[in-house]
């Protein structure tokens, strides 16, 4: 292998005619495909990241990204198409999966989608089938498969709606598929006269909704909600679905929708057939946005209704002013459109390959204004590259296109410099070694032009028509022009023709200067290959292979071998006339060749847009590294001088540039570092232009300077007259300060006799009403006490009473277990005996039911597998007979439903009775509870189990092929129910957090309606303060001003230091110019008295205050202090009152419990005693149980009514004396137990 390899370092062009062909991989990278790679740039780093295509490919054809922008789809075109998964976050972008169309021969996916949870994706091919293609692509299975259309209506686009909306081709029709968001199995096609809703259930993917729009051309479309899709037409219409149904149609010019019949819809593409098209739709959390013809793009906003949209804003492509016609960049048309996740930028492709994009808020901003697109990086070549071209003394490439286009690229920062379109196409391109002049070939005349600075002007033209190729020497001093089979060579400085080279019989395709400028190398469509010098205009060799046209020459260092390629796909090494070597190239034509200035390796172009780097010398071996880098035939190869860079240019418009390195990642080592001149070319008129533009400017500074002088005298004079007039008013406002300061004392005094009166007035009035409660209270309280005291003595009588009954109670219940337990044994040995029998008949039932289940699992396994291997084979087979299985399928039906209810009854039974056996285990443990619901559970399992055991038997013979079947239903309907639960789990879980945002969002709302106020106010006060800063800084940079004009006129006064009189003069010039009359005026002085007295008055005046405000603070701690013990006093007695009442509830609460538990107990003894007495009692029913769990529970029921009744009695309290003492802090509730 190669000791140098090539790497991809930066791409300029964008690969047209792949369908979504632009997305964003985060917030600042965007992802594109330029020649058979796809580029990941970071817009604000300006890096370039590649992800190659495949080997033998074809071309790419549609791109998808995923929604959490994971991994990236890429369709290829090959013998098969192919879709590759790619990895994005993997350092080098790792390939995972590669999916095609399995048995199916597809030649192209024309467009594809990933699912929102980036578990599933969709592929739509093209004609003649038009079959969409339902994967689960991690494990590379086709889950479904249905034909979209017929090929009279072509699908028109496959999306994924993960806010990112995708071109398509303009050429080949969109093609648009699209997963629902909320749903991964439903999905919408669009298309010419079809918009489809299919659904995937059953391993199918069925129609559930079909609308007919035969009339319409559908571009695109996009998901807005659940079941809401906007579909967009060639027409020019909008058109909104619900659930499948047209609801509303709206033209993309109006600002307003309009409900529409389906029907009268239809017609309307007939009468506005001039409408621009919507070629595509890219969803927003605002709304959407849409192309609208060429170069257009409206953003549409949802109204307050949400359900109708209005256009707000209108955004163009702007004209490009380096062409001859600058409106023709209006009328791209816009094939893709997205916007970066925090929808701060939009960015857009067009069908001319450029990229254009726009920050929002500058949209916003631009009010009233044509909003106008970007540049996203710098402009692209829209046609095939024609020619190629470097030079010593810069870091220069110059290219020119069939677009009509120069074009002058800067490669160390990968930026464009120059560019120019012209009204003739250009086929060639050669830049002079020092890169101030270049050399085209149009179709008309060849032209010398030079590069200025900011222009590409002729100076010189030469009469050879449609120039294929030129090329100046490495001197400089020569360059040479091909005309059809002849080669002239001119002088650079002279211009005049020195040699024509005569000999070739076919086109000259190629030629290549030697290193000393004394040989020129040419190769022709003949298959000739010769060798001329310069000097003498003789062919000093030549090699003539007929039955090779050759496309490309270039020549070693040293001048002794020749190496070309052509049409035969090989590489021939040529020295002395004669082939030494010819390396096959496996079946693919090479069109262009470099050899290094080192001489190590030799670098080609192929037919199919892959470069290969081939080690020197030749081997008749495979001896060479294969790179994708274009998806059309490689036009031109250059490499650098400092052989650092290799460059490529292709028919499909795009310019790569290659970074040769060693094996070891590092650059090659340069014999001699090369220092490139930063010197530029202008014209004379354009300097002298510039120059009295700048003359100009700085008159007009001077004058600016004289007015503003002008304008601060002025000022400064007004603002003298307004520190007068304030200085008069703030005496006068002082004198008024004074006089309601005096004002003001007196009301103070005033204030305070009045509030030592209120004060006196309310702490009485408190005291009083003090006693008063307390009184009150002792009262209450000695009631309370008598009250307790009374039910305390009750409460003993009653226990004691309790305790009498409970042992007369026990005592006849111990006679009464005695007897019953002897009687109730003798059942239980006969009823366990019977159990066991029971049990024993149940386990060997449960044996066989577990064995039976086992045997039919493993059969209907192995079925399973029988019957995936023969659908694999007999698939094709299966769908010629299905149609024949349905009377049969139909037949078994009715006899699976008979047996199925045969089966469920069987199955209810089984359960049945192991929900018997459950309680017969527990009637064990607890015969006390359940005796007598064991003897009916005894009865009817003996008859459940006989009938169990026939219909068992029968059931064995007649449902074997039957349940086999049914367990297969069983999983699949499990595996459906396992799938819907979390699903509506996660519905309501989506339902609530909705409801939460939107109450988050009316706060938010509120929120951002008061910070816009505060920001309003804070605005005001910054222009304010902003436009006080600019004035002082005027003022400091005028005084500097000033001051430096007087550094220097007094250093030039300096130099007069030896001669008095010019020193004399220049120190009057500097007294006239700079001291003015209102400098020398005597400043007016204040009385020193006035001033004396006034910080008198105000030091006085401050004492006053600041001894008001500290009697104020005092008096303000007394009267809280006051307030605080009052507020604890009321505390105190408020919790007394609380325990009070705890202590009544609880008394009242026991007694309450002590009379219901007699009562209960009475009527209970006397049931029994009853019940015992009785000769036709049934012994089982002769068992007197006392249950303490409902004891208990009639003991809280009767506690919590009783809890009722005081809380009733604490309300009617509280509404009869409601009044509360006055205070700041909360007092604690009154308390009540429950």
């Amino acid at each position: 292998m190669s000791a140098v390899v090539a790497q991809c370092h930066y791409s300029f062009g964008l690969q047209r005619g792949v369908a979504n062909n632009l997305f964003y991989f985060d917030e600042q990278t965007v992802i594109f495909p330029s020649g058979n790679n796809c580029v990941r740039y970071n817009i604000d780093q300006k890096w370039q990241r590649f992800i190659p295509g495949l080997e033998r490919s074809q071309g790419m054809y549609a791109l998808a990204i995923s929604s959490n922008r994971r991994y990236l789809a890429v369709s290829e075109r090959g013998e098969r198409a192919t879709i590759t998964v790619y990895d994005l976050q993997h350092e080098q972008s790792r390939k995972r999966k590669v999916l095609n169309g399995g048995d199916i021969h597809v030649q192209e996916f024309v467009s594809m989608a990933f699912s929102t949870d980036s578990k599933y994706f969709i592929g739509q091919s093209g004609a003649p089938d038009y079959t969409l293609f339902y994967w689960m692509w991690e494990k590379q299975k086709v889950m479904a498969m249905v034909k979209t259309t017929v090929a009279t209506n072509p699908v028109n686009q496959v999306m994924s709606d993960c806010s990112l909306v995708i071109g398509a081709r303009e050429s080949l029709g969109k093609e648009m598929v699209s997963f629902n968001p909320y749903d991964n199995t439903q999905i919408c096609v669009s298309g010419n006269g079809v918009f489809k809703l299919f659904r995937y259930a059953e391993g199918v993917l069925k129609q559930s909704a079909f609308h007919k729009q035969e009339t319409h051309n559908f571009l695109s479309h996009a998901w807005m909600s659940e079941e809401r899709v906007i579909a967009g037409t060639e027409a020019g219409r909008l058109m909104v679905f619900e659930s499948g149904d047209l609801r509303w149609d709206m033209s993309v010019t109006t600002k307003t929708t309009m409900p529409q019949d389906p029907d009268s819809a239809e017609g309307n593409d007939e009468e506005t057939p001039q409408l621009p098209r919507v070629t595509v739709i890219t969803a927003y959390s605002k709304g959407f946005a849409c192309s609208a013809g060429p170069g257009t793009v409206y953003l549409f906003e949802r109204t307050d209704d949400k359900d109708n949209y209005r256009k707000t804003r209108e955004i163009r492509i702007p004209p490009d002013q380096c062409s001859h016609e600058p409106s023709h960049a209006e009328q791209q048309q816009i094939v893709s459109l997205v916007i970066s996740p925090s929808e701060e930028t939009v960015v857009t492709s067009t069908d001319r390959g450029q990229l254009y994009s726009i920050t929002l808020s500058s949209a916003e901003m631009c009010k009233g204004e044509q909003v106008q697109f970007e540049f996203l990086s710098h402009s692209f070549h829209s046609g095939p590259i024609t020619g190629l071209s470097v030079c010593i003394r810069k870091p220069i490439i110059a290219t020119c296109s069939l677009d009509q286009s120069v074009r002058i690229w800067n490669v160390e920062t990968n930026t464009l410099e120059l560019y120019k379109e012209f009204q003739e196409e250009a086929f060639s391109i050669a830049l002079h070694p020092f890169g101030l002049f270049v050399m085209v070939g149009f179709s008309d005349k060849l032209r010398l032009m030079n590069l200025l600075i900011d222009d590409v002007r002729t100076f010189k033209e030469f009469t050879v028509r449609a120039c294929r190729e030129c090329a100046f020497s490495h001197g400089g001093h020569l360059f040479a022009a091909v005309n059809g089979n002849i080669i002239h060579i001119y002088s650079t400085t002279t211009f005049e023709n020195v040699v024509n080279l005569k000999g070739h019989n076919g086109k000259v395709r190629s030629i290549a200067w030697s290193g000393d400028d004394s040989r020129l190398v040419s190769c022709g469509m003949e298959g000739a290959v010769y060798e001329w010098n310069t000097l003498t205009s003789k062919r000093e060799s030549e090699s003539v292979l007929k039955s090779c046209s050759y496309t490309s020459v270039t020549i070693s260092p040293d001048a002794k071998t020749i190496f070309a390629v052509g049409n035969d796909c090989t590489l021939k090494e040529i020295q002395a006339c004669q082939i030494l070597r010819e390396v096959p190239a496996e079946d693919v034509a090479y069109t262009t060749i470099a050899m290094s200035r080192s001489g190590r390796t030799l670098f080609t172009g192929t037919s199919i847009g892959t470069i290969r780097a081939i080690k020197y010398p030749l081997s008749t071996q495979k001896d060479w590294i294969e790179y994708q880098a274009h998806s059309s035939p490689v036009t031109k190869m250059v490499i650098t001088f400092d052989d650092q860079y290799l460059l490529t240019v292709s028919e499909d418009g795009c310019l790569l540039i290659w970074k040769i390195i060693d094996k070891e990642g590092r650059g090659l080592k340069r014999d001699k570092e090369i220092t490139y001149a930063e010197e530029i070319l202008i014209t004379k008129s354009d300097l002298e232009e510039k120059n009295q533009v700048m003359l100009e400017l700085k008159t007009r500074v001077e004058e600016l300077k004289m007015e503003n002088e002008y304008q601060l005298r002025l000022k400064d004079m007004n603002y003298n007259e307004k520190t007068k007039e304030l200085s008069t008013t703030f005496v006068r406002q002082m004198e008024s300060l004074k006089t309601n300061i005096q004002i003001l004392k007196t009301e103070r005094d005033n204030m305070e006799v009045a509030n030592q009166e209120t004060m006196s007035e309310v702490m009485e009035k408190h005291s009083k009403e003090l006693q008063d409660m307390e009184s009150a209270n002792s009262q209450k309280l000695m009631l309370e006490y008598e009250k307790y005291q009374e039910l305390q003595f009750k409460s003993q009588q009653m226990q004691q009473d309790y305790e009498k009954h409970l042992q007369q109670m026990d005592e006849s219940k111990t006679a009464a277990l005695e007897e019953l337990t002897l009687y109730y044994e003798g059942k239980m040995q006969e009823k366990l005996l019977v159990l066991e029998q029971c049990q024993e008949e149940s386990r060997i039932q449960a044996r066989e039911f577990e064995e039976s289940r086992k045997q039919m699992e493993e059969d209907g396994d192995r079925e399973i597998q029988d019957i995936r291997v023969r659908y694999e084979r007999w698939l094709r087979d299966e769908r010629e007979t299905n149609m024949r299985m349905k009377s049969d399928t139909g037949i078994m039906k009715k006899k699976f439903s008979s047996l199925q209810k045969d089966i469920d009854n069987s199955n209810v039974e089984m359960e049945r009775m192991k929900l018997e056996q459950q309680k017969l285990q527990a009637i064990v443990k607890s015969l006390e509870k359940d005796i007598l619901a064991l003897k009916k559970a005894i009865q009817e399992r003996d008859e459940t189990i006989q009938d169990k055991e026939k219909r068992i038997y029968d059931l064995k013979k007649k449902n074997q092929e039957l349940e086999k079947f049914k367990f297969v239903l069983d999983y699949k309907i499990k595996e459906l129910k396992k799938q819907i639960e979390p699903r509506e789990n996660d519905i309501k879980e989506m339902k609530e957090q909705i409801h939460e945002m939107e109450e988050e969002l009316d706060t938010f709302h509120k929120k951002n309606t008061q910070g816009e106020l505060d920001i309003a106010e804070l605005k005001l006060k910054l222009t304010t303060t902003d436009k006080e800063m600019h004035k002082g800084l005027q003022k400091v940079r005028d005084v500097e001003a000033l001051v430096r004009r007087f550094k220097t006129d007094l250093h030039n006064c300096v130099g007069f230091i030896q001669e008095p009189k010019r020193l004399k003069e220049s120190i009057r010039d500097l007294y006239d110019r700079y001291a003015q009359q209102s400098d020398v005026l005597d400043k007016v002085s204040v009385d020193p008295n006035v001033q004396r007295e006034y910080a008198r008055q105000r030091d006085h005046l401050e004492r006053n205050v600041a001894s008001l405000k500290r009697k104020l603070a005092q008096d303000s701690v007394v009267h809280h202090a006051d307030n605080v013990k009052i507020m604890q006093e009321n505390v105190t007695l408020i919790s007394e009152v609380n325990d009070l009442q705890r202590q009544l509830h609880l008394a009242r609460s026991q007694v309450h419990d002590y009379k219901s538990l007699m009562r209960k107990k009475d009527l209970k003894q006397t049931n029994t005693l009853k019940a015992l007495l009785s000769p036709r009692a049934n012994p089982s029913n002769m068992v007197v149980r006392l249950n303490e769990e409902d004891e208990g529970d009639r003991i809280i029921q009767l506690q919590r009514l009783e809890i009722q009744r005081l809380r009733e009695e604490i309300h009617v309290l509280m509404k009869i004396h409601p009044y509360r003492p006055p205070s700041t802090a909360k007092l604690p509730s009154l308390q009540t137990n429950t």
